[in-house]
């Protein structure tokens, strides 16, 4: 009797090779997500659209109305939908492409393929509800009768940098969940937390100088701002030294996300 076993390559080369070889499987898994989850709903996709203005109508009378909070002469609503944006976007992506390994163990226990594919395909999903959501922004933006300026040429900038950031942080949650489960009550807390020390409901110029540099080290703080910056122009402020922090913590969440995702693979069927 003859037994043949399937092992991923053992190069880094023939590892990219696999991954383009299951490109098929990456558009299924993908797919697959979509339908799921918004299966049974009877507002359906709608909610891509439902749970941002929601919020956004919210942290408008937070920190619009009640707190008074300078909106550097942009309609309240479209400054705090500009942020919410790319947040839902992260916070969505870290929470189902953290659970993607242990919803497909399954899979993973009985064929090889790069399992990174699964975890990008949860982060795809997310993209799609955020492009979605972007469709709303537009049509708010025309309400208000708002025209971008050539700083809209920066924005595939921060739409890179908003997926790479959700990417790297996704792919570490995937990694660490397979072996401790304990990360599902922890992401939940991370991301509550998260949005209360990122500029979503306010501007980054409303944090005193003396705490710039500490509330920049949130690579979304310049990923939010940029964002804003480059769709809503007028008298926004940017600060340019948060958005070269945002590069390189991105840069380095990324690949050492891709590191230690690599690294701990190999045992994902062993502990899943």
């Amino acid at each position: 009797m003859t037994e043949l076993i399937i092992e991923a390559g053992h190069t880094e080369r023939e590892y990219w090779r696999d991954l383009w070889r299951y490109r098929e499987l990456f558009y299924f898994l993908a797919w697959r997500d979509l339908l799921v989850r918004y299966k049974q709903t009877i507002v359906g996709v709608g909610w891509s659209v439902i749970r941002p203005v929601l919020t956004m109508a919210i942290l408008t009378i937070v920190f619009g109305k009640l707190g008074k909070m300078p909106s550097g002469g942009v309609p309240y609503p479209l400054l705090v939908l500009c942020g919410m944006l790319p947040w839902q976007f992260l916070s969505s992506a870290i929470s189902e492409s953290g659970n993607s390994l242990v919803a497909n163990s399954a899979l993973i226990s009985k064929v090889y393929f790069p399992r990174v594919v699964i975890a990008t395909s949860s982060v795809i999903t997310s993209f799609v509800d955020f492009m979605i959501s972007m469709g709303f922004l537009v049509a708010l933006m025309i309400w208000y009768h708002r025209v971008p300026s050539l700083n809209l040429l920066f924005f595939p900038l921060f739409v890179l940098l908003v997926f790479s950031a959700s990417l790297g942080f996704g792919l570490w949650i995937a990694a660490l969940m397979v072996k401790y489960r304990d990360f599902r009550f922890i992401v939940p807390f991370i991301v509550q937390f998260g949005l209360y020390v990122s500029p979503v409901g306010f501007q980054s110029t409303v944090v005193p100088a003396k705490y710039q540099l500490l509330f920049a080290l949130n690579p979304m703080v310049g990923i939010i701002d940029g964002f804003r910056w480059s769709l809503l122009g007028g008298q926004l402020h940017i600060f340019w030294s948060s958005v070269a922090i945002a590069c390189v913590e991105t840069l380095f969440i990324i690949g050492s996300g891709l590191w230690y995702f690599r690294k701990t693979e190999q045992f994902f069927a062993d502990v899943i």
